[in-house]
């Protein structure tokens, strides 16, 4: 008992608030631009928004950053502490122009935000979820996008996500390889009885993405899309972020974040993680990267989930494992789809977490901000 508390306190005592070694950092990362331009990052009060900031400003590029809700920015615009380099907007993607000023003067476009709408809906008709669901995520996407053509942004990289996947291919069968091209049909995912959790996000997702990648072709816009894994690490936020959550669910036993966890399982066969350092680094890689175009899955690596509750279990010793247990048996694949970077990795990205390091900063990190308790008895 002892010997676990020990081990707890040690991990407190490690750092999460500098996510990224500036002087270190600055030096590797003069290849992905000169740190003169000048990035709009929408949703910058989110868990990649945020991280995407700090990293852009301490890498000498001029930020401009969009929040919906002001309330919101006072405790970050401390921890970004970006002075004249940084300028904050409120802008809703709901109201067509809010983005005008703070994508003008802009040599390129991160598109963070998105709802992080998770729960599910019971019995849904079509009509309700295109029109409370599917047209508002459109467009709120291509208000953005006409902001970008108005002011002659050239460049765009969309935030997606690991949920506009499958590892499942039309017969129901495991694929050996999970690339770009396999999509989740939308239709797949609205038809789907039971609905799976988080679908609501999935459909925003898959609709989103497609929206601004079509309106990038029609428009003369290069729209490169990263497909995000289950973020991990630091974080600059109040809140502990959803992804957090996600990882750690098997750990606190919350069931709404413990489904999802689940439903990603059931979908992909494994559980693909990437850090948060790593994730806001692709982003800054393929905007400045000449020959980045199209949609780029970013993940440091995949584990069976059993793996990942043995990983949470090393750096989190618990006593009761029950809740991981529920959720770690049953229908599984004994060797997990790889979830494919090769297309990133060929341009030359390097990943600098893997996934027993992202798991234990995670825990650190939630440790620090009291997420977790420093005794873990049960």
């Amino acid at each position: 008992m002892v010997i676990l508390f020990l081990y707890i306190i040690k991990l407190k005592e490690e750092s999460c608030l500098f996510l990224f070694p500036q002087k270190k950092k600055k030096k590797k990362m003069e290849k992905y631009g000169n740190g003169e331009q000048v990035y709009c990052v929408t949703g910058a009060n989110g868990y990649i928004g945020s991280c995407l900031v700090k990293l852009l400003l301490q890498n000498g590029y001029t930020v401009h950053a969009t929040i919906r809700n002001p309330e919101k920015w006072s405790q970050l615009l401390s921890l970004w502490d970006g002075g004249k380099k940084l300028r904050v907007f409120k802008a809703d993607l709901e109201e067509e122009g809010s983005f005008d000023e703070a994508v003008k003067g802009c040599h390129g476009v991160f598109h963070v935000a998105a709802s992080m709408e998770f729960s599910t809906i019971d019995n849904p008709d079509f009509e309700y979820v295109e029109s409370k669901i599917i047209e508002p995520a459109k467009k709120g996407t291509l208000n953005l996008m006409k902001s970008c053509s108005k002011y002659k942004v050239k460049k765009v990289v969309f935030t997606s996500s690991i949920s506009t996947l499958t590892a499942k291919d039309t017969s129901g069968k495991w694929r050996k390889v999970v690339d770009e091209t396999c999509q989740n049909p939308i239709a797949h995912v609205l038809n789907a009885k039971p609905k799976p959790s988080g679908w609501v996000y999935v459909v925003s997702k898959l609709v989103t993405e497609e929206a601004a990648l079509d309106y990038g072709k029609q428009n003369g816009i290069d729209v490169v899309s990263v497909i995000t894994t289950t973020v991990g690490g630091s974080f600059l936020t109040s809140s502990v972020p959803a992804s957090i959550q996600v990882i750690l669910s098997p750990l606190t036993g919350d069931s709404k974040y413990l489904s999802i966890l689940a439903a990603v399982n059931s979908r992909m066969g494994s559980i693909a993680l990437v850090h948060i350092e790593d994730i806001c680094n692709v982003h800054l890689f393929l905007m400045n990267h000449p020959q980045a175009h199209g949609r780029f899955i970013c993940s440091s690596g995949s584990c069976l989930i059993t793996d990942l509750l043995n990983h949470l279990k090393q750096h989190y010793p618990i006593s009761n494992p029950n809740p991981i247990h529920r959720y770690a048996t049953g229908g599984l694949n004994s060797i997990p789809c790889e979830i494919s970077s090769k297309r990133l990795k060929d341009l030359g990205f390097k990943y600098k977490h893997d996934i027993n390091h992202i798991i234990h900063q995670t825990i650190a990190c939630s440790l620090d901000y009291g997420f977790l308790s420093s005794s873990p008895l049960n």
